[in-house]
């Protein structure tokens, strides 16, 4: 996807990787020697940088506003003074920073493959508009989500056959189902997980409730033990706290 959009623009690709970068000079230098209309990609941004924290208080979140990340900064100073293009890849983009993936920051964003993109790609790399599986590979996508990338590996030919669109859209359609298992799977054991999760927090709050009733427990016994070595009657207000 990247290399076919350099090739349209006619752009130079850099590939950077960020944990090799020490500090913001070191970046701006990077960024600096690049050339014009140039195409920067970050791959697995939620690996290379610490920018999955949540703002936790108001007064971070102002501090934070104020003070945005010299790689978002540096990323909107060059790219518009240079016509460049800054792409980022993420396998999961939840759990980045929001302030890093807001409208204006992130312009567009690569969603999975829908069934209009399919017949794109299909007519890429089949030169086919129509076919008889094309209905079933509807359904699939409409259920599970794969990437374009994903989708464009199944439908290339990958030995020589009488048949060549056929066996390939039957591949993706096999791929689209083993992906579609993969995630009910997964979300079976995340779900499974999220279950037992409440259930330890339930089980260790309801510890936590007895072992407080029975502090409880044990102190008014104690209070009417020494009560009864004193020889103290105490007295009961009207309610029913012992004076």
């Amino acid at each position: 996807m990247i290399a076919a959009m350099a090739n349209l623009l006619n752009y130079d690709i850099y590939d950077v990787e960020l944990t090799s970068v020490k500090d913001n000079t070191e970046l701006r230098k990077l960024l600096i020697e690049m050339t014009s209309k140039s195409i920067i990609v970050i791959e697995d941004i939620d690996c290379s940088l610490d920018l999955t924290g949540q703002r936790k208080k108001k007064k971070e979140e102002e501090k934070e506003e104020s003070n945005d990340d010299p790689l978002l900064m540096k990323g909107k100073e060059m790219k518009a003074k240079k016509e460049r293009l800054i792409v980022f890849t993420t396998n999961h983009v939840e759990k980045l920073d929001l302030a890093l993936i807001r409208r204006g920051r992130m312009d567009i964003e690569l969603s999975y493959c829908c069934f209009e993109a399919f017949k794109v790609l299909a007519k890429n790399y089949l030169d086919i508009d129509s076919h008889n599986l094309f209905p079933s590979i509807e359904r699939l996508l409409g259920e599970t989500n794969m990437t374009p990338a994903d989708v464009a590996e199944n439908l290339m030919p990958k030995s020589i056959t009488d048949d060549p669109e056929t066996a390939c859209l039957e591949d993706l359609i096999q791929a689209i189902e083993t992906a579609k298992e993969e995630a009910r799977v997964k979300a079976e054991k995340e779900a499974k997980e999220k279950e037992e999760e409440e259930e330890r927090m339930k089980t260790e709050k309801e510890a936590k409730e007895k072992e407080e009733a029975a502090g409880e427990v044990k102190e008014k016994e104690m209070t009417e033990e020494k009560v009864k070595e004193n020889g103290v009657v105490p007295a009961v207000k009207e309610n029913g706290v012992v004076s």
